[in-house]
């Protein structure tokens, strides 16, 4: 069985306040957008005490198969219905480390070929708790539709329908810079605060507007360490686009375009950078 689990961007990204727990509240809409991994799945046929063995191709991903979230995936279902063993392919094309939920879509992924191959007849709610196991943004890739997120980001509720086709049709040009960003030490320099107005009601205003009102927190400190991720939402603006911004913590930037624009050269940037032209 073959699934292709999707990318995500953050409509926006305020940063709330920190909890007493140590992570912080944020406000953001999770939007799919069409940038792939393949992910697929046989019997594992040959006697082994490996039950789910994982081979993987396209961008590298740091760490070992064992801390991969697909793997973590299978266990946790495994560990509640001993699940058969399992061979797993996945070709990663989504960067890793750009914000775009890359491997929290593969766990999810995962969570929903598992249910299908084996019958197991899983809710979407319940396939929801336990992907929140996995981490925090990898209940919204059950569903996959845009939606409100609050809490740590794992607290959803669904959009107007008119919202939910609000960029249907647009031209996204989508950058990941050769530049790591910890997600950590972003949250470090944040300086939490109540937004004047939520991103669910600006949204719903005119997309020429949000270059004024809707933000990402986390830019700020981000840009600031490192220029060239700012120079890439500055070009974009440049080219033409409606709305640019980072996505997440980084270090990725996209920018929704009505028309094309031109690509600059692989080195206008100062560093390396992977580009993605897709339709929404």
């Amino acid at each position: 069985m073959l699934v292709f689990p999707n990318a995500k961007i953050n409509l926006g990204l305020n940063i709330i306040e920190k909890r007493l727990d140590g992570y912080h509240n944020l406000e953001t809409i999770f939007y799919p957008v069409p940038l792939e991994d393949a992910l697929e799945i046989h019997l594992l046929t040959d006697a082994t005490a490996e039950k789910c063995r994982l081979h993987q191709t396209g961008k590298t991903i740091e760490g070992s198969p064992e801390q991969n979230l697909i793997v973590k995936a299978y266990r946790l279902l495994d560990d509640i219905f001993d699940l058969p063993s399992v061979e797993v392919y996945l070709h990663k094309c989504i960067p890793s480390g750009a914000g775009l939920g890359g491997g929290s879509s593969d766990a999810a992924f995962m969570l929903k070929l598992l249910n299908k191959k084996f019958e197991l007849h899983l809710t979407e709610e319940t396939l929801e708790e336990y992907a929140a196991m996995l981490g925090a943004d990898c209940a919204f890739f059950i569903r996959n539709c845009p939606t409100y997120a609050e809490g740590i980001g794992n607290l959803f509720s669904p959009l107007p329908s008119a919202l939910s086709s609000l960029l249907k049709g647009w031209n996204l040009w989508l950058v990941k810079p050769d530049i790591f960003v910890s997600t950590k030490q972003a949250f470090a320099q944040i300086h939490p605060h109540k937004p004047t107005h939520h991103i669910r009601e600006i949204v719903q205003q005119p997309i020429k507007t949000w270059k004024e009102s809707l933000v990402n927190d986390f830019e700020e400190s981000v840009f600031a360490q490192f220029p060239p991720i700012k120079e890439i939402k500055e070009e974009m603006y440049r080219q033409g686009a409606v709305y640019a911004s980072m996505s997440g913590s980084g270090s990725s930037v996209y920018g929704l375009f009505k028309d094309g624009f031109t690509q600059p050269s692989s080195d206008f940037f100062g560093v390396d950078v992977q580009s993605f032209y897709l339709q929404l």
